[in-house]
């Protein structure tokens, strides 16, 4: 490589360095943000998140035949369609904010937000999911998914609340859900409600971003 070319690819190397300084900043910032405002979760799910724990520590054979006939889900919009996921592989909910961008993520990573010293990548389903696009406000939720290998957050234009749902009125499909919605498809209520597969959407590799940031 002659000297011209060596000049440019470190000015590369340098606008790259920059960024993820300034990355580190804003996560910094990020973190001190949320362990000021603590953890929120909204009291509807934290409830249910509290009461699905304490109903499995001691729950009887008949108790268990009786919960194993309903699908407890958190019901949210994107784009103003109703979707909702298992409340099992959700951790925990938080307001969309202080998200920072990432360079060279796919168009469906909005960035990360540090949680307690944790940092996740926020995934925009609407984008994956090829709907239209939605402004951020007030109502939005970053729905963080979970199981024993993986972890990062889903935006949500709004959190409906918690719902457990008969599993003999969940449909299998609607000929509408196509493409991508239909591999994540646990499910489809009568009134047009589409249940995802959380630990499918957890489990895909084209969806997963791993980011360690100092």
């Amino acid at each position: 490589m002659n000297r011209q070319g060596q000049k440019s690819m470190d000015k590369v190397d340098l606008s790259v360095e920059e960024r993820w300084a300034e990355v580190r900043k804003q996560l910094n910032a990020a973190r001190a943000s949320y362990e000021e405002a603590g953890e929120l979760t909204g009291d509807e799910v934290k409830k249910a998140l509290k009461k699905r724990a304490k109903a499995l520590a001691s729950r009887s054979k008949d108790e268990e035949k009786e919960a194993s006939a309903n699908l407890e889900v958190v019901e949210f919009l994107l784009a103003h369609e109703k979707y909702a996921v298992e409340l099992s592989c959700i951790k925990e909910v938080y307001p969309f904010r202080d998200c920072t961008p990432i360079p060279c993520t796919p168009s469906f990573v909005l960035g990360v937000i540090n949680v307690r010293s944790r940092i996740l990548s926020v995934v925009d389903l609407k984008s994956f999911f090829d709907l239209p696009k939605q402004k951020v406000s007030d109502n939005s939720r970053v729905i963080i998914l979970a199981d024993d290998d993986m972890e990062f957050g889903v935006l949500a234009d709004e959190l409906k609340g918690v719902n457990s749902i008969p599993i003999e009125k969940i449909q299998p499909s609607l000929p509408t859900l196509t493409g991508v919605r239909a591999q994540y498809l646990k499910g489809v209520t009568a009134g047009g409600l589409v249940i995802l597969d959380g630990f499918q959407i957890l489990r895909d590799k084209r969806i997963i971003v791993s980011l360690e940031v100092d």
